[in-house]
């Protein structure tokens, strides 16, 4: 018979990983890549065939917390956009001459 899984264990965040960003735990995935691949419209199971080293249970933990957590995910993943935005356009007005 083999163990349960405790579903908490399966999400941690710290501040010394992606700025304390919530992941899947013992992987560098973020809670945020799994839900901007869910929102373009990938099934759990899809997302877990291309990303081969998460299980089928941690792709769903994610989304369990995004749903749980959905308003302050949604600013988090909003101000990452933003932040991104700029440093682009940062980049192409020091490139482009």
């Amino acid at each position: 018979m083999s163990a349960t899984l405790e579903i908490g264990s399966l999400i941690t965040s710290g501040p010394r990983i992606h700025r304390g960003r919530p992941i899947i735990a013992n992987t560098g995935v973020t809670v945020a890549r799994i839900v901007g691949w869910y929102q373009l419209g990938l099934s759990p199971e899809e997302i877990a065939d291309e990303l081969r080293h998460l299980s089928l249970a941690q792709v769903y933990a994610a989304l369990a917390y995004y749903h749980g957590n959905r308003e302050a995910m949604d600013a988090d993943i909003a101000a990452t956009e933003a932040e991104a935005e700029q440093l682009e356009a940062a980049h192409r007005a020091k490139v482009v001459p």
